[in-house]
């Protein structure tokens, strides 16, 4: 079933269609792209096929895949200086969130006189990038989670704050994004439901964030019905094809619901990473109740306007409990302690996620006390 969509940028939606990557760097007027991805998939047939369909198109391709799970400001840079030294005119950014963002990363920083840091999203700060010096940027999704194909930002780590920047810029939107379910019918069960659940945290915090956006809603539930129905085939079974195309649907449909804002989940999450480098999806999975009932008494009828939709029973406590069980089914810890993350910093992280820009959009404006209470809760399990 191959669709070409364009929204929110031109989409190629079907199997096997990685295959014609060639096609899209030649549209794009590409002849020396940077194929960027993370260690894992460098060695992968897919990425081996990928590069083989450029050079058999006369395509000059290269690689690099010097980045970590969470990626860092020191990634960028090796990653820009071999842009550079290979005189490269585009990017061809492969794999989950850090191939995706450190790909777009390279791309938004790589002709510019200003820093990387001097992007991150604060104010107009974007306009500091000359637009006219990004190159194409083509995505390719290996993870149904992330959404990172079809966002205008990266996140990356700064090391020496010890925090993750929201990199923005309008460009950094990918011109063309491949959906093809057959590169993620590899991912191991435990990856399938971290970043799923990652798929999901978009579409709920986008859902409940109080910005008036209704487009952004109408997608975030749609999103998390798809969630519902497939997540826990792709888990069972990750041949089922099927369920691997609605899950990257579902992945892309909460990244551009999530134009509406995130909340505390990701205000939690982006601290969490950046301290301990744990993985994105899994800390969004395993904080999720908890926000859900630190932010209940904002949320009450518009999780049961959901919950109904859902075919639960429409009542918040359904809704929590639908969480709940999914969470267990699929595999996702029940706390932050049992991926090693202690109370030592919970303080800081209080701090570090009122300060964080996702915060802003949440439901209610937590105190940074009220976030240390939310993460202590994660960590001891303790679901008030």
């Amino acid at each position: 079933m191959n669709i070409n969509w364009n929204y929110p940028t031109a989409m190629r939606t079907g199997e096997g269609r990685a295959q014609e990557i060639a096609d899209i760097c030649k549209e794009f007027n590409v002849q020396a792209p940077l194929i960027v991805t993370d260690p894992g998939l460098a060695t992968l047939d897919m990425t081996k096929n990928i590069m083989t369909c450029c050079t058999d198109a006369g395509i000059r391709a290269a690689l690099f895949s010097d980045i970590k799970p969470n990626p860092t400001g020191s990634n960028v840079e090796a990653g820009i200086k071999v842009y550079l030294e290979g005189k490269h005119d585009g990017v061809i950014a492969l794999g989950g969130g850090s191939g995706l963002d450190a790909g777009k990363a390279i791309a938004v920083a790589a002709n510019q006189t200003c820093s990387l840091w001097d992007l991150e999203d604060i104010g107009d700060n974007w306009l500091n990038a000359d637009a006219d010096k990004i190159p194409p940027i083509i995505a390719i999704p290996t993870t149904a989670g992330t959404g990172s194909e079809v966002g205008r930002a990266s996140v990356i780590v700064n090391e020496s704050e010890e925090k993750k920047a929201i990199i923005f810029h309008p460009k950094m939107l990918p011109g063309c994004v491949i959906l093809d379910a057959e590169l993620t019918t590899g991912l191991p069960a435990g990856l399938t439901a971290a970043t799923g659940m990652d798929a999901l945290s978009h579409s709920l915090e986008a859902f409940c964030s109080p910005v008036y956006h209704p487009m952004a809603e109408g997608i975030a539930i749609e999103g998390i019905r798809l969630v519902q129905e497939n997540l826990p085939l792709a888990v069972k079974d990750g041949s089922n094809i099927d369920a691997r195309r609605q899950m990257l649907v579902a992945s892309t449909m909460g990244a551009t619901a999530f134009q509406r804002g995130l909340g505390a989940m990701h205000a939690l999450a982006h601290p969490l990473g950046a301290i301990y480098d744990a993985h994105h999806g899994m800390l969004n999975a395993i904080l999720m109740p908890y926000v859900l009932v630190a932010n209940r008494s904002a949320i009450g009828p518009e999780i049961e306007r959901l919950a109904r939709y859902l075919k639960l029973s429409p009542d918040f406590d359904s809704f929590l409990q639908w969480v709940v069980d999914l969470r267990a089914e699929i595999g996702i810890h029940e706390n932050l302690a049992a991926i090693n993350i202690d109370e030592k910093r919970v303080d800081e992280l209080g701090q570090m996620a009122v300060a964080d820009p996702s915060a802003s959009t949440n439901p209610i404006q937590h105190s940074a006390e009220a976030y240390t209470r939310i993460v202590s809760n994660a960590i001891q399990g303790n679901l008030e």
